[in-house]
């Protein structure tokens, strides 16, 4: 029988905290407090309140979870810090560096206390149904125990990969935390173009999008590289051919996508406060 999840204090239930939320429940989750404003209600033996202050003082917490909006977090944290000396924090919020959680979180405990363990992860939509790619990355004060329950966590909602160092989350963002947008545009753009070719807008969308979606399962599913199975599709002198040769030109895909991915990686570090890179 697996083991149960420990208790969590789960600062923001939103659209990716509930999504979290409700695949730990899955796993099973002993009794944790969730801390949102919004909610109506947690199923027992769960807790709702709706302030960082609310939750009780000898609550004690395998894991803290922040799920609020980035720009929302500074004003818990005074709440929180006393907590985070009890057990390491995973945060999911976009553009928050560890070393700037961490600070954050020492600002409000008494002078000597133990450094906080701040753990960054960037989880993406499809986390919502349990098929989400959430890439992590924790410092070296971090326990191969707290990584471990971080990894135990994440899956719940898909699958969990770690980053080496932490500038590496920009680029990490860039392509699996912003990518479903750019999934969502190619299946936009290959309806568009089926209803102005003159199918019915039902239809155009049908094939679009289960085009997409099958093709993506095939490869999760088939484990094999990319490439090959652009080429098991590609017939020579055929029609797939002659769509690659437009979408493959030197001034068509392989530099456009590069230019997209290094701009979302590029407001990453914005957003994060960090230096640009050249």
């Amino acid at each position: 029988m697996m083991q149960q999840l420990p208790p969590l204090l789960l600062v923001g239930c939103g659209q990716m905290g509930g999504a979290m939320f409700d695949g730990w429940l899955k796993e099973g989750l002993a009794p944790s407090f969730i801390i949102d404003r919004h909610r109506d209600s947690v199923p027992a033996p769960h807790h709702l309140v709706r302030s960082a202050d609310d939750v009780p003082d000898d609550f004690h917490p395998g894991m803290i979870v922040l799920a609020t909006k980035p720009q929302k977090v500074d004003a818990v944290m005074a709440a929180i810090a006393p907590f985070a000396l009890r057990a390491p924090v995973l945060s999911v919020l976009a553009g928050r560096t560890v070393g700037g959680l961490t600070d954050m979180l020492t600002d409000h405990l008494p002078a000597g206390s133990p450094m906080p363990v701040v753990i960054r992860a960037m989880p993406n939509t499809p986390s919502s149904i349990g098929q989400g790619m959430t890439v992590c990355y924790a410092p070296p004060a971090a326990t191969q125990a707290q990584r471990d329950l971080c990894t135990r966590l994440l899956r719940a909602i898909g699958d969990v990969a770690w980053a080496d160092r932490e500038d590496q989350m920009d680029i990490v963002t860039a392509i699996s935390g912003s990518g479903p947008a750019y999934v969502y545009l190619l299946a936009e753009l290959m309806e568009q173009v089926g209803v102005a070719e003159g199918l019915s807008p039902a239809l155009a969308r049908q094939i679009a999008r289960q085009t997409v979606a099958g093709a993506g399962a095939l490869m999760i599913r088939s484990g094999t590289d990319s490439a090959i199975l652009r080429h098991n599709v590609t017939s020579p002198g055929g029609t797939t051919q002659q769509a690659l040769e437009v979408l493959m030109a030197a001034d068509a895909w392989p530099a456009t996508m590069s230019r997209a991915l290094r701009a979302a990686a590029r407001r990453s570090r914005e957003l994060s406060g960090a230096q640009p890179v050249a």
